[in-house]
């Protein structure tokens, strides 16, 4: 058995197959980023799933696509759990931008894949290779336009004022805002950066608002000049997108991509259905 994971900072999607190439199940557990969770917490989220753990010995590859696995440090960490729970098995673990290249690139074409969800990310992609040019260093000093990022904008926002008096009543009204509160989920418990991402459903709610469209673009502008911009040819190439926040907010992304004079490419909110069509095709599994 094949298991294929696509893993984000809020949920892991996992897919079994078979060595003919057919899907046996699929199922979901939390998320698995080993760079803000710990061992034993990354252990629970899996063995807790049933479908999962009562198939762990009948699984021979894990195909493991994570964020936060750009370091060999966190690498080493989640390898370290998957090595208890499945037993007979051999690993290939990548960091999650391989995953969105694999289900938005076309085989030999060069493109710019872009992650945009929870956190955020940018890989260019030569059509064999994948070449990350920003690494990653998470959610307190990069991810701009992703979730957390955008939660993290409203809630200053909020606190210091800038924030409409209408929309701040709204935005009151929707979550539990006092310091506290805040407090102990960024800075005491765990999967901070999905905390802050949980607000984004707000910004996406009110992104006609003039107030909320502002944060947007300025969002979009800090990524496009910080990440894409980063590639020399990055105008006369398509740049995909993959991610919830890339889904939800398609038009604003477009109007920015055109005002820069980039190629719209593909969106796409959930990566894992391309990515076991790629390793169905690709590694002969049938």
């Amino acid at each position: 058995m094949y298991l294929i994971v696509d893993s984000g900072s809020t949920k892991t999607d996992w897919f079994a197959v078979d060595k003919f190439g057919e899907v046996l199940f699929s199922t979901q557990t939390l998320g698995l980023n080993p760079q803000v969770l710990s061992s034993a917490i990354l252990n629970e989220r899996i063995i807790n799933n049933y479908q999962i753990y009562s198939n762990r010995d009948e699984v021979t590859h894990l195909y493991f696509y994570g964020a936060g696995c750009g370091i060999q440090s966190t690498v080493d960490r989640i390898l370290k759990v998957f090595k208890e729970i499945f037993t007979n098995c051999e690993f290939i673990i990548k960091e999650d931008t391989y995953a969105a290249v694999y289900s938005t690139a076309a085989p030999n074409e060069s493109s710019i894949v872009c992650i945009l969800g929870t956190g955020s990310n940018c890989s260019y992609f030569d059509g064999v290779e994948v070449d990350q040019r920003v690494i990653s260093l998470g959610y307190i000093l990069m991810d701009e336009a992703s979730g957390n990022f955008y939660g993290k904008q409203l809630v200053r926002g909020f606190y210091f004022n800038e924030m409409p008096k209408h929309l701040s009543i709204k935005f009151e009204a929707e979550f539990k805002l006092d310091a506290d509160t805040i407090k102990e989920n960024l800075y005491r418990k765990e999967n901070p950066n999905t905390y802050l991402a949980k607000f984004a459903k707000f910004l996406i709610d009110h992104k006609q608002d003039p107030y909320i469209h502002n944060i947007i673009m300025n969002g979009l502008d800090r990524f496009i000049q910080h990440q894409i911009l980063q590639f020399e040819n990055a105008k006369s190439i398509p740049v995909h997108f993959v991610g919830s926040i890339a889904h939800f907010l398609q038009e604003e992304i477009k109007q920015k991509m055109d005002a820069y004079g980039l190629t719209m490419g593909r969106v796409v909110k959930r990566p894992i259905d391309g990515l076991v069509d790629y390793h169905i095709e690709s590694l002969d599994l049938k």
